[in-house]
């Protein structure tokens, strides 16, 4: 079955989530468990936690629908010893906010090198940066996403997050996340269904689809290879919609959150019935 929703908002506290996508027809959803532009936000306060609980409950989803980001600021491969020591902190407390919430795991672009290491060095920074919060935290995924491999970004490619897996001490609770604009965008060419094939067994082959844990859905503004991450609207982008009708009907897509990342959100409920309709 697939669960499809969007990244909603969770302003006026992580309870009015579940709220938001059950107001757009969503059967899953993604959300910021604080301000993604800052550092350091306030706790969760038990009233929240308990609301966000009752919440999910009232509109039925479970952990395996709810897709989790961190924050924009954290970069878990970075050089700079202070800076790292700050994203490796805010990491953790953004994997025990997801602990609080009872969520299952913790979707996150994995760091860039910043020219000042190798890319060896810098995703191994990151698989230590996972172990350290996985070794503080219990039952959440720390969840990897593709990116279009903009500027020093790492992730990429299929072996990047290939060795960070590799480095991870428990395999168990780390997972992937592909996004299709990042994806299109970093030379893979799912467009059509040749390169859809090829693309995806590559990703077998060197990650295993065991480990995809969440995609999200998005057109790209950006020509393939551009390396430059621009999402567009379902329909109005240069992906054309063959590649999500190829999702909507492949298996290997099935039980986890499909996330709209959309510029336009006053669009997501027209977008979650039009990829319903893709179904055969």
């Amino acid at each position: 079955m697939k669960y499809i929703g969007a990244h909603v908002s969770a302003q006026g506290g992580v309870e009015m989530a579940p709220v938001n996508a059950h107001n757009i027809g969503a059967t899953a959803f993604a959300l910021f468990t604080k301000n993604q532009r800052q550092w350091v936000s306030n706790p969760l306060t038990p009233k929240s936690i308990e609301s966000f609980r009752e919440n999910c409950e009232k509109y039925g989803y479970l952990p395996f629908q709810i897709l989790p980001h961190d924050s924009y600021l954290i970069n878990l491969g970075n050089p700079d010893p202070e800076m790292l020591k700050k994203s490796r902190d805010a990491f953790l407390d953004e994997m025990q906010r997801c602990e609080q919430l009872g969520l299952d795991r913790l979707n996150f672009h994995p760091g860039a090198h910043l020219n000042k290491i190798s890319e060896e060095e810098s995703l191994s920074l990151i698989a230590d940066s996972i172990n350290m919060a996985l070794d503080k935290t219990k039952g959440v995924i720390a969840v990897i996403e593709n990116t279009a491999g903009q500027g020093s970004n790492l992730g990429h490619r299929f072996e990047h997050i290939r060795s960070i897996i590799d480095q991870v001490e428990d395999k168990s609770r780390v997972g992937v996340c592909l996004d299709t604009c990042h994806t299109y965008s970093a030379g893979y060419d799912i467009k059509n269904p040749d390169g859809f094939r090829q693309t995806f067994e590559e990703f077998d082959r060197i990650v295993g689809f065991q480990y995809l844990k969440g995609m999200h859905l998005n057109d790209t503004k950006k020509e393939l290879n551009s390396r430059v991450d621009r999402h567009d609207n379902l329909q109005e982008g240069l992906l054309g919609m063959e590649v999500f009708a190829l999702i909507m009907n492949d298996t290997r897509f099935d039980g986890i959150p499909l996330i709209l990342e959309t510029p336009d959100e006053t669009r997501w409920a027209d977008e979650i019935r039009l990829l319903k309709s893709l179904v055969r």
